[in-house]
C-alpha cells in the first residue's frame, strides 16, 4: 500500500520487534531495513538502509523497560529520518513510558510526562500516535497531532466471545479508572462496580470498600496498567469476600515488573489479560493465568488511516 502523498515506511527500534513484524504482516509491508545497535559505551547508533527520501515514515517503539534506552532509541532514529529526508514522521508508541508522571505530585518534582512529551517533538516527529494513555490530558503535552488509540474494542471482542454478559460485571480498580470502566461497560452492556483504594505509599496498595454489588458476578477489572501487580490482587481479594464468582482482568499495558508475574500466579485472579504493546517477559510467556491479545491489527488499521488521511477515530464508534 502507499500513502496518500507518497510511500509508507515502518521503522522498528528494539522494544518490541514481534508487534512490530506482526504490524507489518497486517499492513501487508516489509520493516524498513535499518541498524539500531550498541557501541561498546552502550551509545546507541542508528543507520536507515534503505532510501526514506519523500516517505510517510512510522517509528513503532514502545517506551518500555528499559525506558531510556528505548526512549533514546526513539529519539535517534527520528534524527537519522528527518536526516534522511522523510516527508513525515509518526512515532508510534503502543505504549508512553512516564506517562504516570503526568502532574507535581509534591514540591520540586518534575512532570516528566510533559519533558519526553518535548524531547519527542524537538527530534523531529510530526505526529504522535499511542495506545491507552494514563491520562488523557497527556495528549496536550505533545505540540503536535497525537492519536491516543484505545484497546476497548479488542477487549470487548474477547470478552464477548468468552463470557455470558448477562452474569458479567465490569469494575474499576479506582476512582480514577471509572470513566476508563464506564465506557468498556456501555460497550458490552454490563453493569459498573468501583474499588474504593486507598494507596499508602507508591507501588503500594490497600483496598478499602467495593462500591456496588458484586455477588455472584463473574467481575472483570479493567485499568490502562498494571506494574506490580498489588492493586489487582488486592481488589480481586476484596472483590471474592464481597461474594464475587470469579475474578478476570483486562489490562492494556503488561508492565509487571520484579516479581509481578509470581505475585499474579500466586494469587486468586482467574485470568489476567494484557495486550502485547508491551513485549512480555519470559515469566509472563510461562505463567499459566496470564494471556495476551494482539493489538497489532488495530494499530496496522490506525497507520493505514493515517497515510490514506482517513479518521482514525471512527475506529472507535
Amino acid at each position: 500500500m502507499s500513502a496518500k502523498n507518497g510511500s509508507i515506511k515502518l521503522v522498528a527500534g528494539n522494544s518490541n520487534p514481534a508487534l512490530a513484524q506482526a504490524i507489518a504482516n497486517g499492513l501487508a509491508l516489509p520493516l524498513t531495513k535499518a541498524v539500531v545497535r550498541r557501541f561498546a559505551d552502550m551509545e546507541i547508533f542508528v543507520e536507515i538502509q534503505e532510501n526514506v527520501r519523500g516517505s510517510d515514515v512510522f517509528i513503532i517503539q514502545s517506551t518500555s523497560f528499559p525506558a531510556n534506552d528505548h526512549l533514546m532509541e526513539l529519539l535517534i532514529i527520528t534524527d537519522a529520518l528527518r536526516r534522511a529526508s522523510a516527508r513525515r514522521i509518526t512515532a508510534v508508541v503502543p505504549y508512553f513510558g512516564y506517562a504516570r508522571q503526568d502532574r507535581k505530585v509534591g514540591s520540586r518534582a518534575p512532570i516528566s510526562a510533559k519533558l519526553v512529551a518535548n524531547m519527542i517533538t524537538h527530534a523531529g516527529v510530526d505526529r504522535v500516535m499511542t495506545l491507552d494513555l494514563h491520562a488523557a490530558q497527556i495528549q496536550g503535552f505533545f505540540d503536535i497531532p497525537t492519536d491516543n488509540l484505545f484497546a476497548s474494542p479488542v477487549m470487548a471482542r474477547d470478552i464477548k466471545e468468552r463470557f455470558d454478559l448477562g452474569n458479567v460485571l465490569v469494575v474499576s480498580p479506582d476512582v480514577g479508572g471509572v470513566v476508563r470502566a464506564r465506557g468498556l461497560a456501555k460497550r458490552i452492556n454490563t453493569p459498573l462496580a468501583i474499588i474504593d483504594k486507598r494507596r499508602e505509599r507508591a507501588g503500594e496498595s490497600e483496598v478499602m470498600n467495593v462500591i456496588g454489588d458484586c455477588a455472584g458476578f463473574t467481575c472483570i477489572l479493567i485499568d490502562d496498567i498494571v506494574d506490580s501487580g498489588g492493586t489487582l490482587v488486592n481488589a480481586a481479594e476484596a472483590l471474592l469476600a464481597n461474594g464475587a464468582k470469579d475474578v478476570y482482568a483486562y489490562i492494556s499495558h503488561g508492565v509487571l515488573s520484579g516479581g509481578a508475574a509470581a505475585r499474579i500466579i500466586g494469587s486468586r485472579l482467574k485470568e489476567l489479560v494484557i495486550t502485547d504493546s508491551i513485549l512480555p517477559t519470559e515469566a509472563v510467556q510461562k505463567a499459566k493465568n496470564i494471556r495476551t491479545l494482539s493489538i497489532a491489527p488495530l494499530i496496522a488499521e490506525a497507520i493505514a488511516r493515517t497515510a490514506s488521511e482517513e479518521s482514525v477515530s471512527s475506529l472507535f464508534d
